[in-house]
């Protein structure tokens, strides 16, 4: 136990420093280039962000450990929403951009009702479905680069630029400290939830959920105390989509993934984030205190009724 809690502490210190160096190089990256945050928040940040996400999940349908697999899906998108945003909001306000209101937030819930439709017509995600989420993750990708041809990132603030070898170590770099922080705080608590008999669905969407998205969850505080609401919501919107088409589509084309009928549930809860998300942004395009303390309380109730 003592050792299990030395491997928690650990964990997290790779996971703050790692986000805050993360963070620093993804910024340079938008500055040098003249990049959009948000572009680079949905992009770069997500992805790098995702990777403890597709790591458990693929290694879990190869290991046939099917509700860790998709419960870690819909466990960290409810969680990124619900916890990690919440969180975020209630430190600094969080402003949204347009096209993530009424594009690319719309297309994160269209996703996740094409994986409960998918898992509620057929029981499982087929070769076939996952060759399809892996094609509108390609064509996500050419709307983002289409989008970033039409906008610049000239009003970001006029910085010494930091060298291209310190950009690439702080990003790789990041990541690194990233995965390996989130992969020693997952398995400490894998192990001792475990010895209490718990069920790989629960396991999936708790602790392994909570514990993969810690990543978002401290780059999004770091980004957001650093002023860089873009790279907070891109993060986020961008991890989500990242998690629906390229974690479950890569691990659905290497092996079938069975669909529990429980995980229905689940995606209507993953559904109901994305409608409140939209809702408390739509009119004000900024995610606020208030909205936050309401996010954080519906994830914890969220919580208390998987477990019980």
């Amino acid at each position: 136990m003592l050792l299990n809690i030395f491997l928690l502490v650990l964990g997290f210190i790779l996971l703050v420093r790692g986000a805050d160096v993360f963070v620093d190089g993804s910024v340079a990256i938008a500055r040098r280039w003249h990049i959009p945050e948000i572009i680079i928040g949905l992009t770069v940040v997500a992805m790098g962000t995702s990777a403890p996400e597709a790591a458990v999940s693929i290694t879990s349908a190869f290991q046939g450990a099917n509700g860790v697999a998709i419960g870690n899906v819909f466990g960290s998108n409810i969680a990124n929403i619900f916890l990690v945003l919440g969180l975020t909001s209630i430190i600094s306000a969080l402003s949204v951009g347009r096209n993530t209101t009424h594009y690319e937030i719309p297309f994160v819930g269209f996703i996740t009702l094409l994986l409960m439709w998918m898992g509620w017509q057929y029981g499982m995600i087929s070769h076939a479905c996952a060759a399809l989420l892996c094609l509108l993750f390609v064509l996500f990708l050419v709307y983002l680069f289409a989008v970033s041809d039409g906008e610049t990132g000239d009003d970001m603030p006029t910085e010494k630029h930091m060298s291209i070898v310190k950009t690439l170590l702080f990003i790789v770099g990041g990541i690194a400290a990233l995965v390996i922080g989130s992969d020693i705080t997952v398995n400490s608590a894998v192990k001792i939830a475990q010895t209490l008999n718990v069920s790989d669905r629960v396991i999936g969407l708790t602790i392994v959920a909570l514990g993969t998205s810690l990543p978002e969850l401290v780059t999004c505080i770091v980004a957001a105390l650093k002023h860089q609401s873009g790279i907070a919501i891109g993060n986020i919107v961008g991890s989500n989509i990242f998690n629906i088409l390229f974690v479950l589509g890569i691990a659905g084309l290497v092996h079938t993934i069975p669909f529990d009928a429980a995980f229905i549930a689940d995606g209507a809860i993953a559904m109901l984030a994305v409608v409140a998300l939209f809702a408390a942004t739509a009119r004000t395009g900024r995610l606020g205190r208030v909205a936050g303390i309401l996010f954080v309380a519906i994830y914890f109730g969220y919580i208390c009724s998987v477990i019980m």
